[in-house]
């Protein structure tokens, strides 16, 4: 089991954007529950808003996003500044993994 200071650390798995797969999300929260960590999965078509709502709401240590749509390069930066508009250092406070399809720019 993973813990930090006592804690499982905890992982939120996001759809952000209007992609609608999300079977490699699922299968990611599932790889996280299975090697110990908490897991909050948003579902679906979460707004950056949502995203960093739900993130300091469930007082999470990472945050993991699952892109298919291409729009990493809104999604993602927006997500960053709210979460630095809400005190938090991202690298530091918390971390972002990003995966899906990110074409090389």
């Amino acid at each position: 089991m993973i813990e930090r200071e006592g804690d499982k650390i905890r992982v939120l798995i996001g759809k952000a954007g209007l992609d609608g797969h999300d079977r490699g999300a699922k299968v990611i929260a599932r790889a996280c529950r299975d090697a110990g960590f908490e897991v909050v999965y948003t579902g679906l078509h979460q707004s950056p808003e949502m995203i960093v709502n739900t993130a300091i709401q469930e007082d999470v240590d990472v945050v993991g996003l699952s892109i298919l749509s291409g729009a990493h390069n809104y999604l993602v930066p927006a997500i960053v500044k709210g979460l630095a508009e809400q005190g938090v250092k991202v690298g530091t406070d918390m971390l972002i993994v990003v995966g899906g399809i990110i074409p090389d720019t």
